[in-house]
């Protein structure tokens, strides 16, 4: 029988690989396929159902004129309603909240679906579709939009289009616009010339009169935020910037206003809000309500301000289509807005609600089977009949009151209509692809059960029986079940399951891979089973100490308490609680070893040649004292460390540590706390260095704390004059504000280039604002020469820190490269020992020039407790490969969110992506975001490969076993969460909490995976065992 013999480590990196291959085909059908028309083709005004008619006359089937001459759509990124119905919108927005109040116009609380991310969001502004949850990985890529959707529309009917502002509008619609100029939306720490270059062709725009819809997208605010937050002392400036804008348009479309012809519509909008830290990406309050606000001369005045009505952000796109006169996109879900059109007459208000009925009664059909049954379209039906009377008495020529009454009841029948069926529409979502959740959600389940007896065995090779699975009856009989199975879902499902538009050859392929994967793992699986032939000897069993069963019942608890929605908002709780109750299960270790185990000499004298106390420098007696210490100090550390970043929903929104360190009153403290937190970081690591390192780790440091200053975090010793003067100077602005005293020149019509001249009120409006801001842009070049200043942004720092990383990294890989050379096991083994420490020194160094200034603390103490475990606790009370790995996964989930990370993908800090660029690049902005993001657990996961490397001789099952353990402990949780998402699709939360939380739980698989990589590499000696 031939056997293939692979290393434990070997072999979960394989297991861990068929996972993250079974998640991505669960995660394919998981995220559901957007609810679309089943024709293919958009909408035409050809055809348009005709206006009901019942008895004799002639059929009115002509097309409705458009509504509104001009339109210009002003979409100001992550503008939440309190900035316009809000006191920030009566003190920052006066001209807006004028015309809200007295002016003629309609406001309303849009509400956006999550996910509250910029392409999505454009997407349902043009389309009226819902878009699906994974549209939050292509807003990284955004491709052409090829369904349905206004933009096209327009076009379509010669309508010139120009556009001017996010890039991402370019990228949806190629050659739809007539003019366009697209600035990048991902580089979050510019927020002035990304709105300039929109403003700078507005003068010259407004003036002519060949364009028929502005699109204005600006994205200052939403990059303020990305930065600083929503209650920065930049937010206010923003908003009368958008004000301004507001204002110029408002009085530019009313100088082209004339008798007999159509009346034009300004429509002042947000495609997102933000949290209170300033991310987006969630479904909170502040994320999802968004002002729209309509100005037209076609509406009536206003007599006060009114409470804005809430309606749905998708509402838009039929409301523009039908007031433009063009068809309504087919797949969208939204309901026309009834106050747009009401004082049309009550023939053209009612063919309007005729028409999006129409569009959402075709919608329903094509989606859902059992569309008869449903409220909505049943009493659309009831309202075309009715409307059908109307018609007959209306063209009959009845003026009486009847007339007027019977069109009022018509008219709310097909409100409720259409308010019902755009509900279930959007209820639906989309539809799951079974056949692939299904397949992904077994194979992987089926991969756990089966490779767990290998995890939980003592052994450092696995045999892997090849002849057994490839020459046996039932491989033979599983290819033959998954091919008949596939040939029949796909016949019956009409291709519709993304497996079935596979090529068949490939999908015979991955049946046969799958087959024999099964049968081997069974096999596996049968050797490790106890037999009744086998008389049990003594020491075989399991003896689980108190700390084991701690790890166990705390691993398999927290993998439950994922199918509860509350503890996934605040997972951070249920990990910081697991991590006292380890710290005091290990001081029991501590207590018990040292007070009630004195007798027991023989052991101490065997472990008497290490002694951690005697290598730092202090007596031996001492060191009982340290090891009690430890447990103690990380418990005070953890504490700590909950206080600076709250994350999670409940408390989430209350100020924390942070927000007071990143006040610009503490802005000193700020400083000293993060330039003793790098020393500390220093003085941790260098002791693995070599000289050459420590002096490279040193001036990196130095650069990440000249980094942080050059963005305005912290200061220097000499900064910290002026900065009073500069805060009363902003006060004083600030109240010209409130006063209406305005600038001479707005901010948005200078130049593009930022060395352009500036206006004198404004550019003294810049400065003062620059020095007093305490979250000061990561990039923005400003230079002090009379009238005009520029200050360095920090990327010729960044950029001198990431070359002591490559230095650093460089030097760590040469020594692991010299020991795989190295014939000596002795001096190998050190080589490897000291290039992985140093390559660890290398991506510590990282993270701190990638951490803010505030979470520079949390580095320190990660590190920290990592040096006094290892020191005073791993190596003394002799904890296996298994308990010391547990340990480590504890600590990086936890790490995880105490740099303020949650299960929200609002919480991603994306503006890391940037730091040492001077324009977007797609893979190392995705690379550093994910590192900063995951940095907790990947440090931790580092730090357990490091220290099994350098104590191998101590630990019977090794970085094999380790890395095996590391595998199932993302293996567990990843695989339960696939399986109770597949029962849970339909929950009320499954898009708000349970989809992001499977996007962190595949990603978060998907770097284990790495570090499992790296473990293998390790694990690899020069006997070549396979």
């Amino acid at each position: 029988m031939f056997i293939m013999r692979l290393s434990s480590s070997v072999f979960a990196l394989l297991c861990l690989m068929c996972e993250v291959l079974c998640i991505a085909l669960f995660l394919r059908g998981f995220f559901p396929v957007p609810v679309k028309s089943s024709v293919s083709s958009k909408s035409k005004v050809s055809d348009l159902p005709p206006e009901p008619l019942t008895g004799s006359g002639t059929n009115a089937s002509e097309s409705p004129g458009p509504v509104f001459r001009r339109v210009v759509i002003l979409l100001v990124d992550a503008l939440r309603e309190d900035f316009v119905f809000g006191s920030d919108g009566l003190r920052f927005m006066p001209y807006t909240r004028q015309v809200v109040e007295r002016g003629s116009s309609h406001s309303f609380i849009a509400k956006a679906r999550a996910p509250t991310v910029t392409m999505p969001r454009i997407k349902a502004l043009t389309t009226g579709s819902i878009p699906g949850f994974i549209d939050v990985v292509m807003n990284l890529n955004s491709p052409a939009l090829l369904e349905d959707n206004l933009i096209w529309q327009a076009k379509n009917a010669g309508k010139r289009i120009i556009f001017y502002g996010d890039d991402t509008w370019v990228r949806l619609f190629p050659k739809h616009f007539m003019e366009q100029d697209g600035t990048t939306s991902f580089f979050v720490s510019d927020y002035t010339e990304v709105d300039n270059n929109v403003t700078r062709h507005l003068d010259d725009t407004l003036k002519r009169d060949d364009w028929d819809i502005l699109i204005l997208h600006y994205l200052g605010l939403d990059h303020i935020g990305h930065i600083s937050g929503p209650h920065s002392s930049l937010i206010g400036p923003k908003l009368t910037e958008m004000d301004d804008i507001v204002k110029k348009i408002h009085a530019a479309l009313i100088s082209k206003e004339s008798e007999g012809t159509l009346p034009n519509l300004l429509v002042l909008c947000g495609d997102h809000g933000m949290t209170e830290t300033g991310s987006h990406g969630g479904s909170s309050d502040p994320e999802i309500n968004t002002p729209l606000v309509l100005i037209s001369p076609a509406f009536r005045r206003k007599g006060g301000f009114e409470v804005p009505g809430v309606l749905e952000q998708v509402d838009l796109a039929p409301t523009l289509a039908l007031g433009q006169g063009l068809p309504i996109s087919k797949n969208s879900v939204g309901r026309l807005i009834p106050a747009v059109f009401e004082d049309l007459s009550l023939r053209d208000r009612l063919r309007f609600l005729q028409l999006n009925g129409h569009q959402l009664s075709c919608l329903l059909e094509d989606n859902n089977p059992s569309f008869h049954k449903e409220d909505g379209y049943e009493l659309f039906r009831v309202a075309e009949k009715s409307h059908g009377s109307w018609m007959k008495l209306y063209m009959d020529g009845n003026t009486s009151e009847v007339l007027g009454n019977m069109g009022k009841k018509v008219l709310k029948q097909y409100l409720e209509a259409l308010k019902a069926m755009s509900s279930a529409l959007s209820k639906q979502l989309g539809k799951y692809d079974m056949y692939s959740m299904i397949m992904g959600m077994i194979l992987v389940l089926i991969l756990l059960l089966l490779a767990m007896p290998e995890a939980l065995s003592r052994e450092a090779a696995v045999d892997i029986p090849l002849a057994a699975s490839l020459f046996s009856l039932p491989f033979y009989l599983l290819c033959l079940l998954g091919s008949a199975l596939h040939v029949l879902i796909c016949t019956s499902a009409g291709g519709l399951c993304y497996l079935c538009s596979l090529p068949w050859v490939l999908v015979f392929t991955l049946i046969i891979l799958s087959s024999a994967l099964m049968c081997a793992l069974v096999t596996m699986a049968a050797r490790r089973m106890p037999t009744s032939t086998k008389t049990p000897t003594k020491g075989s069993g399991w003896t689980l100490s108190e700390l084991d069963v701690v790890l166990l019942v705390g691993t398999v608890g927290h993998t439950l308490s994922l199918s509860s929605s509350s503890f996934i908002e605040e997972e951070h709780q249920t990990w910081f609680f697991l991590l006292n109750t380890l710290c005091l299960a290990v001081f029991q270790d501590v207590c018990r070893k040292y007070f009630r185990e004195q007798e027991e000499g023989g052991e101490e004298e065997s472990f008497s040649s290490f002694s951690p106390a005697v290598e730092l420098g202090m007596s031996a007696g001492s060191e009982k004292w340290l090891a009690l210490a430890t447990p103690l100090l990380t418990l005070t550390c953890c504490r700590l460390l909950r206080s600076l970043n709250h994350t999670g929903v409940q408390w989430a929104h209350l100020p924390d540590f942070g927000h007071w360190l990143n006040s610009a009153d503490h802005k000193m403290f700020l400083s000293l706390l993060a330039a003793l937190s790098l020393a500390l970081i220093f003085l941790l690591i260098q002791r693995h260095c070599s000289l050459v390192s420590k002096i490279a780790l040193s001036l990196g440091l130095l650069g990440v704390y000249s980094y942080r200053a050059a963005v305005g975090n912290v200061l220097f010793p000499w900064q910290h004059s002026s900065r009073a003067v500069s805060k009363l100077e902003v006060e004083r602005w600030d109240g010209e504000f409130l006063t209406g005293e305005r600038r001479e020149e707005s901010a948005m019509t200078r130049p593009r280039r930022a060395d352009a001249a500036f206006s004198g009120s404004q550019r003294r409006l810049n400065l003062l604002f620059a020095e007093a801001s305490a979250e000061v842009t990561e990039k923005n070049y400003r230079c002090l020469e009379g009238v005009s200043f520029c200050q360095s942004g920090g990327t010729v720092e960044a950029r001198f820190v990431y070359v002591f990383v490559l230095g650093i990294l460089f030097t760590g890989v040469k020594d692991l490269l010299r020991a795989q050379l190295t014939s000596s096991g002795g001096d190998g083994g050190r080589l490897k020992s000291r290039g992985l420490w140093e390559v660890y020194s290398g991506v510590v160094l990282l993270v701190a020039l990638l951490f803010r200034a505030h979470n520079l603390p949390t580095l320190a103490c990660c590190l920290l407790i990592q040096t006094v475990m290892a020191q005073f606790i791993w190596k003394r009370l002799h904890y296996d490969a298994a308990q010391t790995t547990i340990m480590h996964y504890w600590f990086g989930q936890a790490f995880f969110y105490f740099q303020g990370n949650s299960n929200n993908i609002g919480t991603v800090d994306i503006s890391v992506g940037f730091v040492g660029l001077e324009s977007y690049v797609e893979a190392p902005a995705v690379i550093l975001t994910a590192l900063s993001t995951y940095a907790g657990p990947l440090l931790w996961a580092f730090h357990l490969l490091c220290y099994l490397t350098s104590q191998r001789h101590r630990a019977v099952m090794g970085l094999g076993h380790g890395s095996y353990c590391f595998a199932l402990l993302r293996s567990i949780p990843a695989v339960f969460y696939v399986v109770l998402v597949t029962g849970l699709r339909y929950h009320l939360f499954i898009w708000s909490v349970f989809s992001p939380k499977l996007l962190y739980e595949a990603m978060h698989t998907l770097i284990t995976t790495a570090v499992c990589l790296c473990f293998t590499f390790m694990d690899q000696d020069r006997s070549g065992r396979l």
